[in-house]
């Protein structure tokens, strides 16, 4: 055991601390600082051989009423282990940082630091550097064009597996009839070492005023990807899940978690999280409940295989769990998930079809009712939008505004909107030049008043451009920013990050009073441009100064 050590680091400003070691117990142990960190990084360094194959380290806090509290595992696999207090959480009875071996140590051998009689975390001890390999070239990889059906291919021979049943809008359309689209792409260059606390650096950075971007191709960003979910956590936080990238594989660092203020990602492998996570996937939905601190994620596709489950991920613990929920919804993909009194309103989307049609869309609204886990279909009256899939939809107050998407080959660009109170749809008589018809285009809110889409993808090629709708006069106005039309963009995401900081002078009239959350900033994450490219940017706009254009 010479050659194998665990650190922990507990501040941005100090360098890892090396944790004592005690052979009898087989447990590595330290004390915690005062005051009690916010956020703690707990990882490995050295060879694991000197134990046994099955060897799990427990990652605890111990002090406190009622046991150890374990905040997470280390393995062979995985190394290192990012866990963040939640909202409201209080650990100061936490006296001790406890890593029991739970496993046969193989080897003997004097530690390092295991004379010591006790080793806090604040103590200063360098730690060597590591010298990252030269990141190899890119291959190229040729555009491969097979037989083309309705969202579906023949594949060539030789050509590696993909989405059969949902492509992404990312390769040439057919010249005699729109398709689903696809995309093949040079795979990013990566760096072998993650900066932890600290933004990356490197090349692609989008310039522009007021843009804070995270660039791609480095360790510490996601890889270039579309079709993921993008959630926004209380604002200070942002959850990437799923994705499709590089030679049409699913993304092999599918969830990743953004820290808002510093623009910095922590892969999911770092962080504490237990439970059965979603499998990797496109086309699917991850909604935040800010009343009960719940992320659900719904639907999607990977390969022929199709999604209805529904995943919870309890923010506070940060713990997974799947729900048998009664009633019955359809596998679907592409739809728009949207929160409304603490239930899920899930519109449009794609959905299997047998022989010989691959799939089909879907003008149904399907409702979840996470309290009593039941699926239903609401009475909707109305003139409600044709099936569309690719679609967005945006909770303004409690009416819900349907824009775009396409059931192939026809793309839309019509507007309708559902009153959530009444349940009842009707089609807006819009003012103003309206958005060229299109799907998979990213949409936020900007104000209680206003909302802006970007981007998305014709049929025939993806688009830059931007515009704001207005809902009180129904009028859409373009808008014209360097960042936003720098770069064709589809299939990417965008969410709005909220504030809930109180208005000047006022004053909470109940003892459950909560400020309303303000919209802030926009964020945007990937997307593919249709050509073969995808991104891997993460880009932070000022609402205030989208709204000045």
């Amino acid at each position: 055991m010479e050659d194998f050590s665990i650190y922990a680091v507990c501040s941005t400003d100090q360098v890892p601390c090396k944790l004592r070691c005690d052979l009898e117990s087989l447990q590595f142990t330290a004390a915690l600082p005062d005051p009690r960190p916010d956020a703690l990084v707990v990882f490995s360094r050295g060879d694991w051989c000197s134990f046994s194959a099955d060897t799990v380290i427990d990652v605890q806090v111990t002090g406190g009423e009622g046991g150890p509290r374990t905040l997470g595992t280390l393995t062979p696999k995985n190394r290192c282990l990012y866990w963040e207090r939640g909202v409201g959480e209080n650990w100061e009875d936490w006296e001790t940082l406890r890593l029991p071996v739970q496993g046969k140590l193989l080897g003997k051998g004097p530690v390092p630091g295991s004379k010591d009689p006790q080793t806090a975390l604040c103590k200063t001890e360098k730690t060597p550097k590591l010298q990252p390999p030269h990141p190899p070239p890119a291959p190229a990889v040729k555009e491969s064009h097979g037989k083309r059906k309705r969202g579906m291919r023949v594949k060539e021979e030789g050509e590696e597996g993909g989405d059969e049943e949902n492509a992404c809008p990312n390769s040439p359309a057919s010249s005699s009839k729109r398709t689903t689209p696809r995309r093949r792409v040079k795979p990013p260059a990566r760096a072998s070492q993650t900066r932890l606390f600290e933004p990356a650096q490197g090349p692609g950075k989008s310039e522009g005023p007021s843009a804070s971007t995270a660039p791609a191709s480095t360790g510490g960003t996601p890889s270039g990807r579309w079709g993921q979910a993008l959630c926004s956590i209380g604002g200070q936080t942002a959850l990437l899940i799923g994705g499709q990238g590089s030679r049409m594989q699913f993304c092999k660092d599918p969830m990743w978690k953004l820290h808002t203020e510093t623009c910095s990602w922590v892969a999911a492998e770092t962080v504490a999280a237990a439970g059965p996570t979603p499998e990797c996937r496109i086309g699917h939905t991850a909604t935040f409940d800010p009343e009960t601190e719940r992320i659900y994620v719904f639907g999607g596709s990977k390969n022929k295989k199709w999604f209805n489950d529904v995943h919870i991920l309890a923010t506070k613990t940060w713990r997974w769990f799947t729900v048998e929920a009664m009633g019955k919804v359809p596998a679907l993909a592409y739809h728009s998930t949207s929160l409304f009194r603490g239930e899920l309103f899930v519109f449009g989307g794609v959905f299997p079809m047998p022989h010989p049609e691959p799939d089909g869309c879907s003008d149904s609204l399907y409702i979840f009712d996470p309290q009593h886990e039941i699926w239903y279909q609401p009475i909707v009256l109305g003139e409600g939008p044709a099936a569309r899939s690719g679609h967005s939809a945006c909770l303004i107050q409690r009416k819900l505004y349907v824009f775009g998407g396409w059931d192939t080959p026809v793309c839309f660009n019509d507007m309708h909107i559902l009153d959530l109170g009444l349940m009842e749809f009707s089609k807006v008589d819009v003012s103003g030049a309206p958005p060229s018809p299109r799907s998979w285009h990213a949409c936020a809110a900007l104000s209680d008043s206003s909302f802006v889409i970007h981007g998305g993808y014709d049929g025939n090629i993806a688009l830059k451009d931007s515009f704001i709708f207005n809902t009180v006069n129904n009028s859409w106005t373009a808008l014209v920013h360097p960042i936003l039309s720098a770069l064709p963009r589809a299939g990417h995401s965008m969410v709005t990050l909220t504030t809930t900081e109180e208005e000047a002078g006022s004053e909470p009239t109940e003892e459950d009073w909560r400020p309303e959350p303000r919209p802030h900033t926009l964020l945007i994450f990937g997307g593919g441009d249709n050509e073969g490219g995808f991104y891997s940017d993460t880009m932070t706009l000022p609402i205030d100064e989208v709204l000045d254009q």
